[in-house]
């Protein structure tokens, strides 16, 4: 098969085509690792250790 002509449409098409692939697998990657993660206990639970917050005590007289 040969190719005799890539016109810049062709072009912009096949490089979004790349970077849909990767942004794909990227996130498909993250969720299914999270999923895993969290079978195997490895994920933080939420509200621990990740508050800012100082609690100030309004009794100090």
């Amino acid at each position: 098969m040969k190719f005799l002509y890539f016109d810049p449409g062709l072009g912009a098409m096949i490089v979004q085509a790349v970077v849909a692939a990767a942004a794909g697998v990227i996130l498909f990657s993250k969720n299914a690792m999270h999923k895993i993660k969290s079978f195997l206990g490895l994920v933080k639970e939420e509200g621990q250790n990740d508050s800012i917050d100082i609690e100030e005590d309004d009794d100090q007289s």
